[in-house]
């Protein structure tokens, strides 16, 4: 290992040309799962094969790599992902895996205390499970501890978050506001706020929030960047987003410091215009090649069950409801038909089995007037009516999911609110696959509790945690192999991005994005994929990390 290292900290960023032997390199091709080495110049893979194969392609020029056997893979692809909005967190408070009130306390006056010049304190990462009696956390859990300046915390998954006193007065939140749109202002029997606000609502205290500088946001996605690359993370898609938000990453490309192939599904709101589709298509034509690029539309059909906001055929099992769409079907439905029609791909975050529905009736009606190659996703499918799917394949839809919502210890709350009778479907990745959908994994960074692929792929394969609990997996029947979480994590998510000519797998002509396993994960216990680490991450062909 220690001869790897030295060899790296002689490999230049920017080597035309190199050759890496003596890996157990995975390509991501079924017809030739394995080989020896790797040949890379200007950035490509130019040959695959056997050790002597490769050295026959040497040139004085060529830097070798000895992968010394480590597991050598195609870099992650995270399809799913809200970059800007993780990596701005990463200078916030961290609620992540913090589980008691007491504990999430001590956290928030700490970092209060370090942080005098802060106006207001922000975070996010708290979990619905934590609180006592399972109850949603409220202002005066804040209060607590830190009083005199407003507090906005978001839960992990970004759909409810948590205000202090202090944040709703700034808001002008009290007894008498009323809030109609998408969302709820979470109130007391004797109508006063509690602190808890849920989705369209928690825009009423962020914009009080003071703005981030262009500088801040610069900054932070360089911080994020790190931290992709020695995750292996070299490719994402955005699952949100703007203009302002695109010209950041075109800024960075202009600069050469971009390290991820980034592609874009700007954000639609319900209530805009048709015509913001036409806008999208516009950019889309103007992005279409390089490392920025803009993909197509997200559209938030419904919520979390978590908060009862995710849209359901049936009631919650305690919870008087079924939540309701974000939007009415008649515009949902135009909506679709307008990206459609404009060459867009539309990502529809849509979580309750009502919600998985709609978007799929409107993405038929799409298809059947305009048969294409159109790669539709919908985004999360926690829970699904067995009618729906043999749809997914049928429609060509993609199965945009994220193993790591489905970590055993964040279902409590959320098994609860779905019932026993629905708890077979619940994140049902093997039961998709069976119907012959392609499943596709990201993470959904920052509304998750792990931006690591592997951690994803540990939780596709194992449905248990880190610490081995529940010892046969959470409903192990919808686990998944290796090989289909790796795919999920590369081959299947370069489909996703209309880009499998170029990248997610191992082969002539593919981007040299390329990564170094601590572990082979085809080798040792499945329980143990969590324990792996990235040894080195290639970019291009550029070393952009070594451990």
């Amino acid at each position: 290992m220690r001869a790897l290292l030295l060899l790296f900290c002689a490999l230049p960023l920017d080597a035309q040309q190199i050759a890496i032997h003596n890996a157990k390199a995975w390509t991501g091709d079924p017809k030739q799962p394995f080989a020896e080495a790797i040949f890379i110049d200007n950035g490509r893979i130019q040959a695959v094969g056997a050790n002597a194969a490769i050295r026959k392609l040497h040139t004085p020029r060529t830097q070798t790599i000895d992968a010394a056997g480590k597991l050598v893979t195609p870099a992650f692809h995270d399809a799913h992902i809200h970059f800007l909005s993780g990596s701005l967190g990463l200078a916030n408070i961290d609620l992540t895996g913090v589980c008691t009130l007491g504990t999430i306390q001590q956290k928030i006056a700490d970092y209060a205390k370090a942080h005098p010049e802060k106006q207001w304190i922000t975070g996010r990462g708290w979990e619905y499970y934590c609180f006592p009696n399972k109850r949603l956390p409220r202002k005066e859990d804040i209060d607590a501890v830190v009083k005199d300046r407003p507090v906005l915390l978001t839960a992990y998954d970004g759909h409810t978050a948590w205000a202090n006193t202090k944040a709703l007065e700034r808001a002008d939140i009290n007894s008498a506001t009323r809030f109609t749109a998408y969302g709820e202002i979470v109130k007391d029997p004797n109508g006063q706020p509690t602190g808890a606000l849920k989705e369209g609502a928690i825009a009423l205290v962020r914009r009080h929030v003071p703005a981030i500088t262009r500088q801040e946001k610069l900054d932070a996605l360089r911080q994020g960047m790190k931290l992709a690359a020695s995750l292996g993370i070299t490719s994402m898609q955005n699952a949100s987003g703007d203009e302002e938000e695109l010209s950041l990453y075109e800024e960075l490309a202009r600069n050469n410091e971009l390290t991820v192939r980034i592609s874009f599904a700007l954000s639609i709101p319900p209530e805009a215009p048709l015509t913001r589709a036409d806008e999208v298509a516009a950019l889309a034509k103007r992005y279409s090649k390089g490392l920025v690029r803009v993909r197509g539309v997200k559209l938030m059909m419904d919520g979390v069950i978590e908060s009862f906001t995710a849209a359901m055929l049936e009631p919650y099992s305690n919870h008087n409801g079924i939540g309701s769409p974000a939007w009415t079907q008649p515009k949902f439905e135009a909506m679709v038909a307008r990206c459609h029609r404009n060459g867009l791909q539309v990502f529809t975050h849509a979580i309750g089995d009502r919600g998985v529905r709609l978007t799929l009736d409107a993405y038929q009606k799409a298809q059947a007037a305009q048969p294409r190659d159109a790669r539709h996703r919908i985004e999360h499918i926690e829970i699904i009516n067995p009618a729906d799917l043999p749809r997914f394949a049928k429609l060509g839809v993609l199965a945009s999911m994220q193993p790591i919502h489905a970590d055993p210890d964040t279902i409590d709350v959320w098994s609860q609110a779905i019932g026993p009778k629905r708890l077979p479907l619940s994140f049902p990745w093997h039961s998709l696959e069976q119907a012959g959908a392609r499943l596709v994994f990201s993470s959904d960074w920052p509304a998750s509790i792990s931006v690591n692929p592997i951690r994803g792929i540990h939780n596709a394969v194992n449905r248990r945690t880190t610490d081995g609990k529940p010892p046969e997996g959470w409903l192990p029947h919808q686990r998944v192999s290796l090989t289909t979480a790796l795919n999920g994590y590369t081959t299947n998510a370069a489909f996703a991005a209309f880009e499998e000519a170029t990248k997610g797998k191992i082969a002539p002509g593919m981007d040299a994005d390329l990564i170094a396993l601590s572990q082979d994960l085809f080798t040792i216990p499945p329980v143990d994929i969590h324990k792996t680490s990235i040894d080195w991450t290639l970019f291009a062909g550029r070393l952009i990390y070594s451990k």
